[in-house]
């Protein structure tokens, strides 16, 4: 019989980024994070996913902490292993599209600081909003890998995905991932999918998921026996749930087989005593609500990630109508299909959500329309994979005449502006990216941020101790 040939699946440990993301709100802090990260960088991981997706918002907004000194520190403690960030093409790390000179320079002071593999994703699956990103991060040598926002629907067939994944080739990517943010992916269809994937691509292959519909390890093993070359797993006290898989599961899982990783599980398991009190703490304080830890296999049949849940039922709670939670899952889907079915990923997620919560609440379909609904349907988000509901489009748009181009095309160079509104609080170069980004909150923490200096200045404390010698 002929031996099997080693192929060890590697391991993406979310941990720092995602797994707190998707469970506690990102209100992991930096000063929690330090104290572990020589035992994580001993493990021997692919890489560790520690910065981008919210986790920059989170920072500046609730933490008090400047995202980029964070990472500046995790770059200094992980010296063996690859830091990845996750990056929204033309949204950058926030919520609206930005000018190809403020996504150059955010590409750019990202590798700068200590960032080795950049994922790129379009909540629509529209390429053209990757290149400029994808560009940039060549430019600068970064690992480029780009995700593609995985759903289902008519259109995404494998051939959509076999395609897709060929013209991601073309532009130049190292990598691809299959970003599953929603846990939809199934065991099967997962095989099936990878099996496809490599059929038409040379790429080594990602995948991503959460664990919301309860499949989510099963959907990593076929994947993987299918040729999956990468898994992302979360540490096992910061796992499951809608977050990830958990890491010492999985590697458990393949020991002894081919795909054996390698790992070693008793560095694991200190690493998963660390951050046990974390999870406790959070707990305790509510951060962790229970809820997100359970299954909910309702997520294959709406389509909902696990973070819009929540933001659903905060929705809700606010308007005082709670009860009606299960309309509003139902009108989800439908506001999908007139919105052209794209795949539920942030920001799109948010705003099909939110656009839901209004059909019902206000008892008329498209009566109450947010301005970005409004954005999405003038085609300034992106070209979706299907087309809108001409009707819902009439209603939310009028005689407007919709873009059809990039839509960075239409922004002209913002950084010159921003550096112009940045200036007086301006320390290094990379504040203006955070003002840029999050205008009113990044200014709230210069002003936080000079407070405390001002408090503690060492400059000021060493000319007291010299006027006043003890």
């Amino acid at each position: 019989m002929a031996e099997i040939q080693k192929k060890p699946v590697k391991i993406v440990d979310t941990v720092l980024r995602d797994a707190h993301q998707s469970l506690i709100a990102t209100r992991m802090t930096t000063e929690q994070m330090l104290p572990i990260i020589d035992k994580m960088d001993k493990v021997g991981f692919h890489a560790v996913e520690c910065w981008g997706g919210a986790t920059f918002d989170a920072c500046l907004r609730f933490l008090k902490e400047d995202p980029w000194e964070r990472l500046r520190k995790l770059k200094a403690g992980f010296k063996n292993t690859k830091l990845q960030m996750l990056f929204r093409g033309q949204n950058i790390l926030g919520y609206n599209h930005y000018a190809d000179d403020v996504v150059e320079y955010f590409v750019q002071k990202s590798v700068a600081n200590g960032i080795d593999i950049i994922r790129i994703f379009d909540c629509l699956n529209d390429l053209r909003n990757l290149q400029t990103a994808v560009k940039a991060a060549n430019k600068e040598k970064a690992h480029v890998q780009i995700a593609l926002s995985y759903t289902l629907g008519d259109a995404y067939t494998l051939d959509y995905w076999k395609d897709i994944a060929k013209r991601i080739e073309e532009m130049g990517t190292n990598s691809l991932c299959i970003k599953d943010m929603a846990g939809l992916l199934t065991p099967y269809a997962a095989a099936e999918l990878v099996t496809a994937l490599k059929e038409s691509t040379s790429l080594p292959i990602e995948l991503h998921t959460h664990y919301t519909s309860g499949v989510a390890s099963m959907t990593y093993l076929k994947a993987v026996e299918a040729g999956c070359d990468i898994i992302d797993t979360a540490m096992s006290p910061l796992a499951l749930g809608t977050s990830q898989p958990a890491t010492e599961v999985m590697v458990e899982t393949f020991r002894g087989t081919p795909y054996d990783t390698g790992l070693d599980q008793e560095l694991l398991a200190e690493i998963a005593d660390y951050f046990t009190p974390i999870r406790e703490q959070a707990l305790k304080s509510g951060l962790l609500n229970p809820k997100v830890l359970g299954v909910n296999i309702q997520t294959l049949r709406y389509q909902v990630p696990g973070g819009m849940l929540s933001n659903l039922v905060s929705q809700l709670k606010e308007a005082g109508k709670e009860d009606k939670y299960r309309e509003v899952l139902e009108e989800i889907p439908r506001v999908r299909k007139d919105f052209g079915e794209p795949p539920l990923v942030t920001p799109s997620s948010q705003i099909v959500g939110t656009q839901a919560v209004l059909n019902v609440i206000s008892g008329e379909r498209y009566k109450m329309v947010p301005k970005e609904s409004k954005k999405i349907m003038m085609g300034e988000f992106g070209q979706t994979v299907k087309p809108f509901n001409p009707e819902v489009q009439k209603k939310i748009i009028g005689d407007e005449t919709p873009i059809t181009c990039r839509p960075a095309d239409l922004i002209p160079p913002q950084l010159p502006q921003f550096e112009k509104e940045c200036a007086q609080w301006k320390q290094q170069d990379e504040d203006v990216l955070s003002y840029a980004l999050f205008p009113a909150v990044a200014k709230e923490f210069f002003q936080y941020r000079e407070a405390q200096q001002t408090k503690v200045d060492p400059s000021v404390a060493d000319k007291a101790s010299k006027a006043y010698p003890v």
